[in-house]
């Protein structure tokens, strides 16, 4: 760095950021390697022909166009993404959600299922019951339908499979570490099922039948839900296999050890090395 007028500025782009197996963090200022004819993306500008990150944050290359994704951002969604939100509001024939978005998301009355699956004209009369479908922090589990001309999210839960929900642990990471799978619900192999939605909500539940006390079923939750506790602490992605990789290593530890700073980096150890 050199000093001039008192400022900073960095006399020439910083070395290449450290490669994982799961992802290339930069920071400001910092050069990326980008092979011959890159397209300049998001997060990113040229500097006497080579590619420097504007902002903090993960490489993303899509064929020749490499762009960064800020570590810290709030979630920007696409249609058909699954997530988890929690009602904020009752309005006029709508719900206003929170989706860890920079603004709300909208659920119309006309989008979600009614009792019984009834497909009919919603009435005056849903208007008013429509608290009897969800109040205020409520958790419901919707798929993003469209976007309004202001960038606001359009949602619904017509799927069987979305709704409220219940009996389970909410757990939140930073969106940007959810890997995008085909399926954002999974049963785990310890008898746990989640969801995880895009905007890094996730919702921990009992699978349904099984057979287990609740006693031990309340710890395997726990247990997961420190686990995704941990991968977001290290910003490790999350998905299947990394949950499972940090619940199998704790066995190790008791429940309650599992956060202290001696433990934690060796439970996430296996899931630092699986390729993302």
């Amino acid at each position: 760095k050199m000093e001039e007028e008192g400022h900073f500025y960095l006399a020439e782009p910083l070395p290449r950021p450290m490669e994982t197996d799961f992802v290339q963090c930069v920071l400001p200022g910092e050069a990326i390697v980008a092979e011959q004819g890159f397209l300049r993306g998001h997060g990113t500008y040229v500097e006497d022909d080579h590619l420097v990150a504007s902002v903090s944050g993960v490489i993303e290359r899509v064929n020749k166009l490499v762009s960064v994704r800020p570590l810290r951002t709030r979630y920007v969604g696409e249609v058909g993404d699954v997530i988890v939100g929690r009602i904020v509001e009752v309005g006029a024939k709508r719900w206003r959600v929170d989706v860890n978005a920079k603004q709300d998301a909208v659920l119309l009355l006309s989008a979600i299922n009614l009792p019984g699956g009834a497909q009919r004209r919603r009435t005056e009369s849903d208007a008013l019951q429509m608290r009897s479908f969800f109040i205020e922090h409520d958790l419901i589990s919707a798929e993003i339908q469209q976007f309004y001309g202001d960038g606001t999210m359009v949602l619904h839960t017509r799927n069987l499979k979305y709704g409220k929900l219940e009996g389970g642990q909410f757990v939140s990471v930073p969106s940007s570490i959810i890997k995008r799978v085909k399926n954002s619900f999974n049963t785990l192999p310890c008898g746990v099922d989640v969801i995880i939605g895009s905007n890094g909500y996730i919702w921990i539940y009992p699978t349904p039948g099984s057979t287990e006390t609740a006693q031990v079923t309340r710890e395997k939750i726990a247990r997961v839900r420190n686990a995704i506790v941990l991968l977001g602490k290290f910003f490790l992605p999350v998905f299947p296999d990394t949950i499972m990789d940090v619940f199998n290593a704790s066995h190790q530890v008791a429940l309650k050890d599992m956060h202290k700073p001696d433990v934690a980096p060796r439970l996430v150890a296996l899931a630092r090395q699986r390729e993302g």
